[in-house]
């Protein structure tokens, strides 16, 4: 044989070894089902041991059952909690533990009478595990060697006629790493000191007869509950601990068994653990003329130990809670008694003059009337201190002794339905409660600095300082060349800021963000330095703190600084670091991926973090320090993704809007994309999406639709951004869209007559407004979407009870005016107005439960398109909310959303619900 014959059989057989390797690739490359979204598997609430050393974490499915894993970084080691969910670590990282629930297929069949979940605590040294059942949850102490297991209600008492609410649950007690562990019936709370030498509880029993304050001192060989007090009907609440003194602070009260065992007005007690008598520092009697002292209550202890911060009730709300029960029977003394029927009234008085619309004065009911008016105990003094008032409600407390923020929203409650928030703020002194308005009617909010020393806030333009003793107003910022109002604000409302930064030990310097870069502003002199060099704005990075150690209230001088970073023009994340004081940054890591931090380790340098990009799930990795030092990977989920799926690659595009503006968005490729065919696409966007460029995509059943089941199907999809003028939201989005589209052709990747639009809420209502003013579409869904701008502007978001006038006005609609102001945009925004204009397949989506978008503005839209005769189709969920909650509801979403698309995109055959229609059933 001559050579030249061996060189053609040699170089058939490669083509027939290449041809053989790209067929079974192909073949290899599957669909992505519903099926396989159902069974994917994500990563649960992962946590880091305090040393670094251990990560659990769970792996769940949508429907199925899952497991806690718990891996030493060094790969060592690694246990799994067969159904476990929410892993807890303990600080010494010697136990692990996980809530264990039952199979997911014997809670499906349980009917009403639902398997208890259980707990599995397990030995991280050799894997050996204690199992408790019917338990609700747990934690570790802080030094590691107890568990506090807090278990269901004991059965006898579930299924007894108690008419007690506040009856407590068994919480046992184990001793880690011995065989030692003791049942506590009746616990209504209880709580650890952080050096775990005390655990104190308190307890209600069936009987109330029993009711005590207890605690046990750990540290004996032997330890027992000792009761430090006790009374029939005594009700002990709020038990908070002094960690570094050993002492608690707790409310004393009765229950009053007379009147639906409600408790009354409380005491406030104070005890040094095993070391003398409680002292009762404030009884009700104490507090000011119109306030009441409650058991439901809120103590903080100042780090300094020398205030205790609590809150009393309004007196007028308090006596709410000892109304008489109205009487549940008709008698002939009663039949005509006109207050009796009058009892029976259901319905509200609406009042032009309100302060709240009455629906948002329902669901705010309960927080109104269970505010607590923040007070302070001085220990030293023994002295009480009201501070916050029915004038100025809200205080935030802190651990200086300088003075405190107050504010108030009172004088501007009916802004609310139109205009926004406003609130008063007052500078408060500790030892007087004197409260001095420095700021009104401010909109974007204001800080005190952590010593106390300033108040600082946003005007709308620049930061403001204020010596909190009085003094001169310092503008920080108007004489930097750059601005500090958000720069991409194109809703019709004020610009806000992009926040504080932090501070600096003992208040000498204030950081502030801009949109890019980290700024440091002398608190005495005002003077500035750029912490970030400018870089920021100079690269368009955009670098903030990241907080490691958040219980630390200030940064040191010249304190190394952990910035993230995100390129604003290409999407990419990274960590870089800096230092307070100076100028200049370095970076650590950066990569064409997003990274997010999930923890750090509390007694360690370690890091727990992901890394995602389109084609790479999110696994958990750990690195050795903060510099990002020798990552780990500590888990491995779907590291076969792009081999077994035609998963499809994303890429950055960029066009020009009909305004000649640079548009961003992200083109996901079909898995199997072959250079100069042409594939439908679909489309999903919001506002901006192109930050989305290095996010995997996580498969879930929901109002979204699952991108892998489209680009494993032959579909290209594009999540691009969108721009807004003011008044014209909906041009806005086809003024952007439709360029988009035309880019997609132009590269030779989209098929002009298969481009399909998806939105939901706010692009809901853009893609019902979109089809009105182009027919480059072949089919649009639109879910939740506003049908008709005039009617939606004077309802109810029935979630908040919230007027929908405000957004109109002032946020997402971008109308910038009231409807009696100017008529004009609502028409002419409002897609059931153009009906007449659509001419692209609408499926419409809304449940008849939605709290944000009441759903008949989508019976509007469907009304109107089937009067025209348009074809269209409406999918009437019920009793859901504005996102669906029920399984069978979002899978039969998802499933006629993919079915749409095909046959209008791809030419399937229409199912018969697109064809026929459904015909009800009862």
């Amino acid at each position: 044989m001559t050579s030249y014959f061996r060189s053609i059989i040699f170089f058939s057989l490669l083509l027939s070894f290449h041809l053989a390797v790209t067929l079974t690739s192909l073949q290899a490359q599957e669909q992505f089902t519903f099926e396989d979204v159902l069974q994917f598997e994500d990563i649960k609430s992962p946590v880091l041991s305090a040393d670094g050393e251990w990560v659990a974490f769970g792996v769940w499915p949508e429907i199925g059952d899952g497991e806690v894993r718990i891996k030493n970084v060094d790969g060592s080691s690694e246990y799994v909690i067969e159904r476990g969910q929410n892993p807890q670590i303990s600080k010494s990282g010697a136990w692990a533990g996980a809530i264990v629930h039952p199979s997911y297929i014997e809670a499906e069949n349980a009917g009403d009478e639902k398997p208890k979940t259980g707990l599995m605590l397990l030995n991280t040294e050799n894997g050996d595990t204690l199992s408790f059942s019917a338990v609700e949850s747990f934690e570790f102490s802080n030094d590691g060697r107890w568990a506090v297991v807090h278990h269901h209600q004991a059965e006898e008492v579930e299924k007894g006629e108690f008419k007690n609410p506040h009856i407590g649950k068994p919480v046992r007690l184990v001793r880690l790493g011995s065989e030692s562990e003791q049942m506590i019936p009746f616990v209504n709370e209880s709580a650890m000191d952080s050096t775990a030498a005390y655990f104190a509880f308190s307890t209600v029993d069936t009987s109330a007869s029993e009711n005590g304050f207890f605690a046990i001192n750990l540290t004996n060989d032997d330890p027992e509950p000792s009761k430090i007090l006790g009374m029939e009907n005594g009700y002990y609440t709020n038990l908070t601990w002094d960690h570094k003194r050993s002492r608690i602070a707790f409310n004393a009260s009765l229950l009053d068994s007379t009147k639906e065992y409600r408790a009354k007005d409380a005491s406030l007690i104070t005890w040094n653990a095993f070391d003398g008598e409680p002292n009762t520092i404030l009884m009700p009697d104490d507090v000011e003329d119109g306030y009441r002292l409650r058991s439901n209550n809120n103590i903080t202890w100042t780090y300094d130990g020398s205030r205790l911060f609590y809150g009393v009730m309004a007196e007028e709300m308090a006596a709410i809670d000892e109304e008489e029960a109205k009487p549940d029977s008709v008698t002939s003394e009663n039949l005509y008694d006109t207050e009796r029927i009058l009892d029976g009234i259901e319905g509200m008085v609406w009042h032009w003059d309100d302060p709240r619309i009455k629906t948002h004065e329902k669901e705010t009911w309960k927080d109104r009337k269970n505010h607590l008016y923040t007070a302070v105990y001085h220990l030293d003094e023994e002295k009480s201190v009201q501070l916050a008032t029915k004038e100025m409600p809200y205080l935030e407390t802190d651990h200086h002794t300088g003075k405190l923020l107050g504010s108030s929203d009172l004088p501007y409650l009916k802004e609310i339905t139109w205009d926004g928030r406003y609130r008063d703020f007052y500078l408060v002194d500790q030892q007087t409660g004197d409260a001095e308005m420095f700021l009104g009617k401010q909109r974007f909010g204001a800080n005190v600095s952590p010593n106390g020393k300033y108040a600082v806030w946003f005007d709308g333009a620049d930061w403001m300082l204020m010596p909190a003793d009085g003094g001169d107003v310092k503008n920080l910022t108007s004489e930097l060349n750059v601005p500090f109002a958000d720069e991409d604000n194109d809703r019709p409302m004020p610009d806000g800021s992009y926040g504080i930064a932090g501070w600096t030990d003992g208040d000498e310097a204030v950081m502030i963000y801009d949109k890019y870069d980290i700024w440091q502003f002398d608190t005495e002199s005002g003077e500035s330095i750029s912490i970030t060099d400018g870089r920021g704005r100079l690269e368009k990075r955009i670098f903030r703190i990241y907080d490691l150690e958040p219980e630390e209230q200030t940064y040191g001088s010249r304190e190394s600084l952990l910035l993230t970073m995100y390129h604003d023009m290409d999407k990419n994340f990274g960590f870089y670091e800096a230092r307070t004081g100076r100028t200049g940054v370095s970076q650590i890591l950066e990569e064409d991926k997003r990274f997010a931090i999930l923890s750090a380790a509390e007694n360690a340098d370690a890091i727990l973090f992901t890394q995602e990009t389109y084609t790479e799930f999110p696994n958990l990795w750990v690195a050795e320090d903060r510099r990002f030092r020798n990552p780990v990977q500590v888990t491995n989920l779907h590291a076969d993704l792009t081999d077994r799926f035609a998963w499809g690659r994303a890429e950055l595009v960029e066009w020009l809007n009909t305004d000649g503006k640079e548009v961003q968005g992200v083109l996901i490729y079909p898995g199997n994309y072959e250079p100069g065919r042409q594939y439908p696409v679909f489309i999903y966007y919001y506002e901006r999406f192109s930050q989305r460029l290095h996010q995997f995509n996580k498969p879930v059943t929901n109002h979204r639709p699952n991108i892998a089941q489209y680009t494993s199907d032959g579909y290209a999809v594009f999540l691009p951004d969108i721009w807004f003028d003011v008044p014209i939201p909906g041009y806005s989005a086809t003024k952007n869209l439709v360029p988009g589209v035309q880019k997609l052709i132009e590269m030779g990747v989209a098929d002009p007559d298969a481009i399909g639009l998806h939105g939901h809420s706010w692009s809901g209502y853009l893609t019902a407004q979109v089809v009105t003013q182009t027919d480059i579409f072949a089919a649009a869904v639109a879910g939740a979407p506003v049908g008709n701008m005039t009617s939606a502007y004077s309802g109810i978001r029935w979630g908040s009870g919230l007027a929908r006038q405000f957004p109109y006005e002032q946020t997402q609609s971008r109308l910038g005016v009231s409807m009696w102001d100017n008529l004009s945009p609502y028409i002419e925004n409002s897609p059931v107005f153009y009906a007449d204009r659509i001419n692209t397949p609408l499926m419409i989506q809304h449940g008849d439960a939605d709290e944000a978008v009441p759903w008949y503005q989508s019976i509007e839209l469907y009304l109107a398109l089937r009067r025209l005769g348009k074809e269209s189709v409406f999918l009437h969920y019920y009793d859901e909310p504005h996102h669906l909650r029920k399984l069978p509801n979002r899978l039969d979403y998802a499933i006629k959303m993919k079915e749409y698309m095909d046959h209008y995109l791809k030419g399937e055959p229409a199912p018969k619900w697109i064809k026929d229609g459904v015909p009800y059933r009862d």
